[in-house]
């Protein structure tokens, strides 16, 4: 592949495991958080906000708090994406708005697309840099907890967290998952939803075997993922952000 950028997208992969002889510096981890603030965002909002996790107290807590993930712990770069409006409210009220509205469930939606963007830039800015990166979906749990760990005032939310560090030669190695097939994800002018025929033949087009074809791999994701006990805390938890969101209980 000749384009540069189309190859380090299709090479990138999740990485878990870094390499504790090859630290992140101050240096490139600027670059990172400069790549964040080239990215696309709304009206020019920018409706995020990032949190550079550095004390490792806090790591060891989230790496509890994120569905018992210790890797979380090790990473050399740690950083909490929000969706951010808590700086705009506020923000109006100190530019004499008088009683401005509370953002509401479309407002989070629009931040929470702002936040997830932005921390794509970061992925991509550190596989440039021959860095790996792993996106966390699991700082949606616990979020009472998380809330008072990271001190989040009631009009932000953590929508995606990303741990950074160079990956070891093992992981280097490590083979990419496969990806649906194309023709499975990209709908011409609307939606088809496929038949159980065409379901069959999306899954089985991943398989590495037999033993993780359809309907296997469905049945596995549905008893790992669908029906699992951190996936139940995680719909309850974003339940309360939400309720959370709605009410305010703004201080000030």
């Amino acid at each position: 592949m000749t384009n540069e950028i189309l190859r380090q997208l299709h090479e990138r992969k999740s990485v878990r495991v870094y390499d504790p002889d090859r630290p992140v510096t101050v240096e490139e981890k600027r670059q990172l958080l400069e790549a964040a603030l080239a990215a696309p965002t709304a009206g020019c909002m920018c409706l995020y906000t990032i949190l550079d996790i550095t004390d490792q107290e806090i790591k060891d807590r989230l790496a509890v708090l994120c569905d018992h993930q210790p890797f979380i712990a090790t990473a050399p770069v740690v950083l909490v994406f929000l969706a951010d409006w808590q700086r705009w409210y506020d923000s109006f009220v100190a530019a004499g708005v008088d009683a401005p509205r509370t953002p509401a469930e479309g407002d989070l939606f629009l931040a929470a697309s702002d936040a997830v963007i932005a921390a794509q830039n970061v992925v991509m800015a550190a596989q440039s840099m021959n860095l790996g990166s792993c996106y966390i979906g699991d700082v949606l749990e616990n979020g009472e907890q998380i809330a008072e760990l990271l001190n989040i005032p009631s009009y932000a939310m953590p929508v995606a967290m990303l741990c950074i560090g160079a990956p070891t030669q093992q992981q280097k190695l490590r083979k990419k998952p496969v990806r649906f097939p194309l023709e499975a994800l990209v709908h011409e002018n609307g939606y088809h939803r496929a038949g159980p025929e065409a379901l069959a033949t999306m899954h089985s087009a991943r398989a590495d075997s037999e033993k993780n074809g359809f309907p296997e791999a469905v049945l596995a994701m549905e008893r790992r993922k669908w029906s699992s006990t951190f996936m139940a805390e995680m719909n309850r938890s974003v339940a309360a952000w939400m309720n959370r969101w709605v009410k305010g209980e703004v201080q000030g």
